[in-house]
């Protein structure tokens, strides 16, 4: 099988050539053990982990513009890409530990803004939620984009959970939530724009502005900012 080097650990690990063949111009940049749905599955049910003793500051306050370079040969257009909307990601490495969140907004493949900013401590779902609190501030209040996130707890937290916890003082009926202030400052920016979509969208998989997204998100780690 063919093998590659994991970007985030350094280990080599193999992909089948059949997986490969999917998707054309693919190159995989991670091994199992750091595929951003491992960290989904692991903290599935909740709002995320909970944030570090130390409140880290907001990353919003002073986002950098991310570079426009050429995209990497990993984020080859598929055709079954959308090509229009707000594109958000967000990680920690380790998790909890430094970590960094990345919007791209695209409007018929053509970037209108991009954003990018890092956390000396922080979780992947902090980051996540991070990044969508960019992406939709980013909109106007009459927008009728659609804002793709490949973090399902975090979809799931916008679009099925958070009106009944609003309902209840703030509140579950099974712990606490976690990450609160991010989750209600991001609830606030969906209702006063309740014409944006959110919706999932699968990571690491060819779709060619979340790649970018992800690529903005771990640029610090290059130090390309």
């Amino acid at each position: 099988m063919p093998s590659f080097t994991c970007q985030t650990c350094g280990a080599a690990f193999e992909v089948p050539a059949k997986s490969l063949a999917k998707y054309p111009g693919w190159t995989p940049r991670a091994c199992r053990a750091h595929r951003k749905d491992s960290k989904h599955k692991a903290t599935s049910g909740s709002a995320g982990a909970a944030a570090p003793a130390a409140r880290p500051r907001a990353a919003r306050s002073a986002p950098a513009s991310a570079p426009r370079g050429p995209l990497p040969a990993a984020v080859a257009h598929h055709g079954h890409s959308p090509e229009t909307g707000v594109f958000t990601d967000g990680s920690a490495s380790p998790n909890p530990g430094p970590g960094g969140w990345g919007v791209v907004w695209v409007q018929d493949g053509r970037v209108l803004a991009e954003h990018a900013g890092h956390e000396p401590h922080t979780t992947n779902n902090r980051m996540e939620l991070t990044a969508l609190i960019v992406a939709y501030e980013l909109l106007p209040a009459d927008s009728t984009a659609t804002v793709y996130s490949d973090s399902r707890l975090c979809v799931d937290t916008l679009t099925k959970w958070a009106a009944a916890w609003e309902k209840r003082g703030w509140k579950k009926r099974d712990g606490e939530i976690k990450n609160l202030e991010l989750v209600q400052r991001l609830w606030a920016l969906k209702k006063a724009r309740p014409g944006v979509r959110l919706e999932w969208i699968a990571a690491h998989v060819g779709h060619r502005w979340n790649e970018r997204a992800d690529a903005l998100a771990t640029s610090w780690m290059r130090g390309s900012r």
